[in-house]
């Protein structure tokens, strides 16, 4: 069975960006977006997530970085009315399908605004007490890695090991598998039909503001306040 379907049904439906994901927490149905694609709402003040990230950082990130890709995606989809009709998670898988002109506004705009819109959602604001992983990400956690500190220490050494930009992602396979992964730039694990779980972004525009180059130190406190029921509900 696919990881996703090339049916919008098949996406998620539920809440994103106002807050209720601190309580219900819900996939990433930013992949059900359609042309004009939309900037979600934080959920959380941009103050909410320190020490790990400072208001600034997150400030300049969500509204210069990740904003400015939706913004350069919906411009380059005008002159592609045909595509329209698609989901970004749609468009994400089926890359090759679409006209040539599209494809790397979609690659690199595309897959940024999803990658972020996760980013935002699977960081757990306030302090630093997200619950540690259960139900089947729990499970999978276990019979693949075997121990959630070996997890976050596979994710830790993909993103540390990662030379310019990129992210250390943990996917689902398409054999019901966790695996850690690193991807060059924005690039999105959906582009190779896996599907993004939690991803930790070491573009240096992430965390330069409040750890230089200190690449480590941020990445170990994204790492300790991740909120695994967000993260939980990718693979339900």
């Amino acid at each position: 069975m696919p990881l996703l379907s090339s049916t919008p049904s098949t996406f998620w439906t539920g809440p994103f960006g106002d807050g209720t994901h601190l309580y219900r927490p819900a996939p990433d149905v930013v992949l059900q977006q359609k042309y004009p694609f939309v900037l979600p709402t934080l959920g959380y003040e941009t103050n909410a997530l320190m020490p790990a990230l400072n208001a600034a950082t997150v400030e300049a990130h969500y509204r210069s970085v990740h904003a400015s890709h939706v913004q350069a995606l919906n411009t380059a989809l005008t002159a592609h009315p045909t595509l329209h009709e698609y989901s970004l998670g749609q468009l994400l898988m089926g890359l090759r399908r679409w006209p040539e002109a599209a494809r790397a506004p979609i690659r690199e705009h595309g897959s940024a605004h999803a990658n972020h819109a996760l980013s935002w959602k699977v960081l757990a604001p306030g302090a630093a007490t997200a619950t540690a992983p259960n139900g089947r990400l729990g499970s999978m956690i276990t019979r693949d890695f075997e121990t959630v500190d070996a997890c976050k220490a596979a994710l830790r050494e993909a993103a540390l090991g990662i030379e310019g930009n990129g992210w250390a992602w943990l996917v689902k396979t398409a054999t019901n598998r966790l695996a850690v992964r690193t991807l060059p730039n924005d690039d999105s694990p959906l582009l190779d039909g896996e599907l993004p779980v939690l991803g930790i972004d070491v573009w240096e525009h992430a965390y330069r503001r409040m750890y230089q180059t200190q690449r480590a130190g941020y990445v170990d406190a994204v790492l300790a306040r991740i909120n695994w029921d967000v993260v939980g509900a990718q693979v339900e």
